[in-house]
């Protein structure tokens, strides 16, 4: 029943595969509103979808000596055609919001120059060694305060202590390292 009724357009397309531009008006006429519709189907907006159209006939205009009418009818043939280019607007469509996107995204961090890794390596050491200075209680208090993020309530917890002497462990430790580590602000690379 398809071959009887697709008759017509394969005729047309046959026509067209010897560069008869009446013809390709004519099926355009006879199929050009099947094609909008699938590429509308597929991408959303009626504006692409006309486009679409007119890309899939300059491929039918391009491409009529390939078409097999063994292989399905003109009508279907032409409707993959605009399924495929719809598809394919649809890919580079979503390849430029991700392109947006990432453009939108920060830049990662750049990793520090040598010179700025050796004098933190360095204050790194400084640090290490003020903290080693401390008394075990002054210590203590200040890593859980500021390597665990605990605060004053919860060490205190944790070490059983009260509060007003963590507190106080926390403010003379501190005290004590920016003593021992007066040469150094932060930022300061020496």
């Amino acid at each position: 029943m398809e071959a009887v009724g697709n008759a017509p357009d394969q005729a047309l397309l046959a026509k067209v595969s010897s560069g008869d531009a009446t013809a390709l008006r004519a099926l355009y006429d006879s199929c050009g509103g099947r094609a909008l519709s699938v590429a509308y189907r597929v991408l959303g907006t009626r504006s692409e979808a006309e486009e679409v159209v007119q890309e899939t006939f300059v491929q039918v205009w391009r491409q009529a000596r390939t078409y097999d009418a063994s292989r399905g009818g003109a009508m279907a043939w032409i409707a993959t055609i605009a399924r495929s280019r719809a598809l394919d607007r649809l890919r580079t469509r979503a390849a430029g919001e991700r392109a947006v996107a990432r453009s939108e995204e920060p830049d990662p961090p750049q990793a520090p120059a040598p010179v700025e890794l050796a004098a933190q390596r360095e204050l790194r050491a400084q640090v290490t060694a003020a903290l080693a200075a401390l008394p075990a209680e002054q210590r203590s208090a200040i890593e859980l305060a500021y390597y665990e993020g605990l605060s004053h309530t919860e060490i205190a917890q944790r070490l059983g202590d009260p509060l007003g002497t963590v507190k106080t462990r926390v403010r003379l430790g501190l005290a004590k390292l920016a003593t021992l580590l007066g040469s150094h602000r932060p930022g300061e690379v020496s």
